[in-house]
């Protein structure tokens, strides 16, 4: 049996015929097939803006530039969730507000959100965690209620809606990923989504050295460079075509392993299907000791993985300026912590290798 592989992105022929697109054309840097990309993505979560960025961490740090904030304001972050949804605040020179995640579904939990705004709170940034969802309708709500706007780290949403509607669209910006191990890849790659115009030639000439346009000498505002490439469009084209039969594969994987799960030490981590249609980027189990169930399976050479450390707990956090910590406790990230666990996850897997994961698992 070959060796099982944690997560993997689907390459084949049809990349390399979007690439000798690229090869044809002589365009490296953003072009035709940059526009193509930005246009299925659109179209995928039928916003009126998509604007690709050279990452998703790019994508956080020029919404929130684009919002005109200042040293002081504060930014609510769930405490389950990776780095860069607080690095990047803080990179924008704002600071960081951890709260707690909701116990069910590990997104940010609505009554710690509550308690933790005040009058320097300004944005709300909700993260749908592993594709499922946050429950939208009660940030809006207290977005509302307190003036606040919202930014959705939706970096691991690509294809996830939220009563019908994809996620990225709720607040002022939503920002995608397409890193190498996510649903879909550009290898390094976001899109930054924004129903304002205004909106997005902020994003654009944030993310253009300050410019509207490229090519000129002329540059309106202080900006970067964190553009996209035709490499990244032309992967990221061929990948779009392939997301309808991913987000089935990912879907069918996670039936698969609640069908065969007989373990009473193990159970499936649930999604509220009745609010969201989750897209299982990783297929998560719930059991006392993630820890011992991830050693367990290493002795048989099966790669699993812990969610997200906890920010709270980060060394690099720790005691810095620009984090604030809601609350001295963050018990439902604790016990998330310690009890949730990621599954081999690959579209990729044979049967046989399935078959033998599945065995381990209810042995255990």
């Amino acid at each position: 049996m070959e060796k099982i592989i944690q997560i993997e992105p689907w390459i084949d022929n049809s990349e390399l015929k979007q690439l000798s697109r690229l090869i044809e054309s002589t365009y490296v840097t953003e072009n035709l097939l940059t526009k193509e990309f930005e246009e299925k993505t659109a179209n995928l979560t039928k916003s009126p803006f998509a604007i690709s960025v050279c990452n998703g961490t790019a994508g956080l740090f020029c919404a929130l530039k684009a919002l005109n904030l200042s040293p002081g304001d504060q930014v609510i972050v769930p405490n389950i969730t990776f780095i860069a949804s607080a690095t990047s605040v803080i990179l924008a020179g704002l600071d960081v507000v951890l709260v707690d995640v909701d116990p069910n579904t590990a997104c940010i939990n609505i009554n710690s959100l509550k308690k933790a705004i005040n009058k320097k709170t300004k944005v709300i940034m909700p993260v749908h965690l592993y594709g499922i969802s946050c429950e939208m309708d009660d940030i809006i709500a207290i977005a509302r209620e307190n003036n606040l706007l919202i930014i959705e780290d939706a970096s691991q949403g690509v294809g996830v809606f939220y009563k019908e509607k994809h996620v990225g669209l709720f607040g002022e910006f939503g920002i995608l990923s397409y890193y190498g191990n996510k649903t879909i890849t550009t290898g390094e790659g976001g899109v930054v989504l924004t129903k304002e115009k205004d909106l997005k030639d902020k994003i654009y000439m944030l993310k253009n050295h300050g410019r509207i346009n490229k090519g000129t000498f002329m540059h309106e505002t202080l900006g970067w460079n964190f553009s996209f490439t035709e490499m990244q469009a032309a992967i990221g084209i061929a990948q779009m075509n392939k997301l309808p039969t991913i987000i089935n594969k990912k879907l069918e994987l996670y039936r698969n392993y609640s069908n065969k799960l007989e373990s009473n030490k193990i159970e499936m981590k649930t999604v509220p299907s009745s609010t969201s249609s989750p897209v299982h980027w990783f297929s998560n189990v719930i059991c006392e000791d993630a820890e011992k169930l991830q050693n367990f399976l290493k002795s048989f050479e099966i790669p699993s993985r812990r969610i997200f450390y906890p920010l709270n707990k980060q060394p690099c956090l720790q005691n810095h300026k620009n984090v604030i910590l809601s609350s001295q406790h963050f018990h439902h990230s604790e016990t998330a912590y310690k009890s949730i666990l990621s599954l081999p996850s690959s579209i990729l897997m044979d049967k046989d290798q399935f078959e033998f994961i599945v065995e381990k698992l209810n042995k255990y």
